[in-house]
């Protein structure tokens, strides 16, 4: 069963559950296109929300309220041919709070310059084993770091299965389609499909893993129960990722958790004590220094 730890905080009889794993709203866009046939696009963003929503993911059993949501935004920047595209893909996901009516960002990812071939009515299908095409691998990939952060946020590294298949989708990759695509690390970009997967597989992410279950379960889940000490919490699991920015320089992760959780932390913050602040607002400054004026809401 899904998140047991959280299924037991909620107190769900033990029983039988069926459904897919994930709710997934897409979008695209094609603002500055003007020769490909609108339909397309509308074909293709119905195809993206069967294959996610209708595609069951995992071993485990979900209930209605319990499937992950997510949005994959897709903005369609330019057409090469009337079935080759590059886009820009981003993708987010939430889970709930418990006891809350808010939910918090677990994953944020923005995939820049892709390219891609789509045939309308091509089927999608998961290649979580084996390589088919280039746009199936991409959305494969896709829902397992949802399903990776998501576990990862309820149990600790909760997410092992889905890192190491997000992974093996990447080695399942001909030269053809890895090479300077975001699948290889010869990228520039520090945030690459790629580097994310292998980072967070890395032995060296382990504390930060450690401290994002922390994070979500120890400190957000028992915000209802006692928010100051659940922001204690919060600073110790912060502090262990600040360690890891010490010895994992310029990693990708760190800055997908400060993306993702940038203004969460500064409202959360709001409340502490002075020397709370400023010990949060060092920390957060140091791992993502481009938005300093930002956690300066925090004081």
């Amino acid at each position: 069963m899904r998140h047991l730890l959280f299924i037991l905080v909620l107190s769900l009889a033990s029983h039988c559950l069926t459904g897919q794993e994930l709710n997934v709203t897409v979008k695209i866009s094609a603002p500055n296109l003007v020769t490909v046939d609108p339909q397309v696009f509308k074909s293709l963003e119905q195809d993206l929300t069967n294959f996610y929503n209708n595609t069951k993911w995992t071993e485990d059993e979900f209930e209605d309220h319990e499937k992950i949501e997510a949005s994959v935004n897709i903005n369609i920047k330019e057409e090469i041919s009337p079935t080759a595209f590059v886009a820009d893909f981003f993708v987010q996901a939430v889970r709930p709070i418990y006891k809350s009516n808010t939910k918090t960002q677990i994953f944020s990812f923005a995939d820049n310059g892709v390219r891609f071939v789509y045939r309308e009515f091509q089927p999608i299908q998961n290649s979580f084993n084996n390589y088919i095409d280039p746009l199936s691998s991409l959305l494969t990939f896709y829902s397992y770091m949802i399903l990776a952060f998501d576990y990862d946020s309820f149990s600790p590294s909760g997410g092992d299965t889905y890192f190491q298949i997000a992974q093996n989708i990447i080695s399942t990759l001909p030269l053809t389609v890895v090479e300077g695509t975001g699948w290889d690390g010869s990228t520039r970009d520090r945030l690459s499909r790629f580097n994310v997967v292998k980072e967070m597989l890395d032995p060296r992410a382990r504390p930060y893993r450690q401290a994002l279950y922390e994070y979500h379960v120890k400190s957000l889940d028992k915000m209802y129960e006692d928010a100051a000490k659940s922001r204690a919490v919060m600073s110790s699991a912060i502090t262990a990722i600040n360690q890891v920015h010490t010895s994992f320089l310029n990693s990708a992760i760190i800055q997908m958790f400060c993306d993702s959780k940038r203004k969460e932390i500064v409202e959360i913050y709001k409340g502490a004590s002075r020397g709370d602040q400023s010990k949060i607002f060092e920390m957060m400054v140091k791992m993502d220094p481009a938005r300093t004026p930002e956690y300066s809401k925090i004081k």
